[in-house]
């Protein structure tokens, strides 16, 4: 079998799975956030933290709890890390250096899993599984719990009432991410993912002399990373690692938990607000932009350039070959294309235009299908940017499912899109300006910039995939890209609330002959192009400089 079928077939049998599993989980994720019961593990956990998950918040008091919630997680992952050495089975390990462990406690919370430490050199056990898994669960849980507050906006009239969050994160974690999660370990351990709590040991290498190896609760945490679309790695070659990632059926199998729950969002977000039709205007979206961005990623990836890239059947460095360029491609797309960040190769081996493709899926927003729950809120505030731009051609007040879209929803739009575009090229400007970062840099000219340009893009849209060649271990960029994850994972979330409030509080507008269908093929297509232009107009001269001028030489 060639390689290129090989790919195509992998993602038809992915597109398949995915396919199968939209509509129930879809349903359940909205009866699980509509349904007005409390099974009684929730009720232990709302006694133990004090809360009444049968009040009503406005959009102020929802923002309270996730900002509370979320400070309460980074300063105990940030305490458990320094207090590593004193732990038991810390392996022997150290703590954590003050600027290193803010980075990881700022990424990990704000569900982005960058790491500038070896994961098998750095943290034992205890840190890895009471600190980095158990924010795996909860950052994906505040993630969906805050586009379920949006998608209540659009459902809701006439209140700004927005739910509970302490009731929405303890049901994201206790009925979604750990039964799925549960499962989803067991295959991987079938499959060969280890799963122990082993100590260090030598092991024999095929070229002689030995390597110190150490085990760990890897599948647990493996599953969650995926399905949270929380990124990272249990060992530093991240899912590349066999330890992780053993087999060409796992790698798509992880890949398959990346989309799941974005995939199925929007089936919910139809189920709630009445209408299965604005789910599936808002999946073709998504689709559209993810088939196009594979499509265009094994393009590059195949392309024989040179009699070395003719006998490995395209650019194969930086690949597992266990994978081959179709598994890496559809990876690399995927864990772009949503905020995961955990890769099975190195995105800076690839050719220039294919590390190019990587960015500019994160330079989106991450919206296709997009991380947990950001994905779907993301992509919410861009249609009612599209639905904007509709109304503006027209010359008509614009709507989005019955509510209108007027000045002060559109200025919490604006600020949203607006966000990470501005931390992404400040801290890259900043970064190339300064001495001190450029030292990091193993590569000079437009690669050497792709990799700064890269770094600052993953850690402000909360992706956490690394280019590979940059020392991020240092104080600036510790420092810097731990401000970039929180600002860029909390700062959007303050307006997508405040949207959502605003949107409550409307009376809804009934559709008349003049009213723009939102879930037609038309809608779709426009808000693709909201979604390129917006995009390629804000982050074009950047890339230019770095992915485009290294692909055009």
């Amino acid at each position: 079998m060639s390689p290129v079928l090989a790919g195509v077939l992998q993602l038809l049998a992915l597109m398949a799975a995915l396919a199968l599993a939209y509509v129930p989980l879809g349903n359940y994720l909205a009866k699980v956030y509509s349904s007005s019961k409390h099974l009684r593990v929730e009720r232990w956990i709302y006694k133990g933290i004090g809360a009444n998950p049968d009040t009503e918040m406005r959009w102020p008091a929802y923002l309270r709890g996730v900002l509370a919630f979320s400070v309460a997680g980074v300063l105990f992952l940030y305490l458990l890390q320094r207090l590593q050495g004193v732990l038991p089975g810390s392996l022997g390990f150290a703590s954590i250096d003050p600027d290193q462990a803010f980075n990881t406690a700022a990424s990990f919370v704000a569900n982005t899993n960058w790491q500038s430490y070896y994961g098998e050199q750095a943290m034992g056990h205890v840190v890895q599984t009471a600190g980095l898994a158990v924010q795996n669960f909860v950052s994906a849980a505040v993630g969906i719990a805050v586009a379920v507050a949006l998608v209540r906006g659009f459902a809701r009239s006439r209140t700004g009432e927005l739910g509970n969050f302490w009731a929405d994160l303890v049901r994201g974690v206790v009925r979604v991410l750990v039964p799925i999660a549960v499962v989803g370990a067991l295959i991987l351990v079938a499959c060969g993912v280890i799963q122990n709590f082993s100590g260090i040991h030598e092991v024999g290498q095929f070229t002689g002399g030995t390597q110190e190896w150490n085990g760990g609760a890897v599948a647990s945490q493996e599953v969650i990373k995926e399905l949270g679309t929380n990124g990272g790695g249990y060992f530093n070659a991240n899912s590349a690692h066999p330890f992780e990632n053993p087999t060409p059926f796992t790698n798509l199998f992880e890949i398959f938990l990346i989309l799941l729950i974005p995939v199925a969002l929007t089936r919910t977000f139809g189920v709630m607000t009445g209408s299965v039709r604005q789910g599936y205007a808002i999946l073709a979206t998504m689709a559209t932009i993810w088939v196009g961005f594979t499509a265009l990623m094994m393009w590059t990836e195949f392309a024989h350039h040179g009699p070395a890239l003719q006998a490995a059947g395209g650019a194969m460095e930086g690949k597992e070959v266990r994978f081959g360029i179709g598994g890496s491609s559809i990876f690399a797309v995927s864990t772009t294309l949503t905020s995961t960040g955990a890769v099975d190769s190195f995105h800076s081996s690839y050719t220039g235009l294919g590390g190019g493709i990587t960015m500019l899926g994160m330079m989106l927003g991450e919206i296709a299908p997009g991380g947990v729950g950001s994905g779907l809120y993301g992509m919410l505030v861009m249609a009612v940017i599209a639905v904007f731009i509709a109304g503006l051609m027209v010359g008509r007040t614009p709507e989005y499912l019955g509510k209108k879209i007027g000045t002060r929803e559109i200025k919490f739009a604006a600020c949203y899109i607006l966000i990470t575009p501005a931390l992404v090229l400040v801290f890259t400007a900043a970064a190339m300006a300064l001495p001190t970062p450029g030292d990091s840099m193993t590569n000079s000219g437009a690669h050497g910039f792709s990799e700064i340009l890269y770094a600052y893009t993953s850690a402000s849209n909360n992706n956490g995939s690394a280019f590979a060649g940059l020392n991020a271990d240092t104080q600036w960029f510790n420092t810097t890209l731990g401000l970039a994850m929180l600002l860029g994972r909390f700062l959007p979330m303050v307006f997508v609330l405040a949207l959502a409030g605003s949107l409550a509080g409307q009376q809804p507008v009934p559709a008349t002959k003049g009213t723009l269908r939102t879930e037609k093929p038309l809608f779709s297509g426009l808000l693709v192009g909201a979604v390129l232009i917006i995009t390629g107009l804000t982050y074009f001269p950047a890339l230019a400089l770095g992915p485009l001028a290294e692909g055009l030489a």
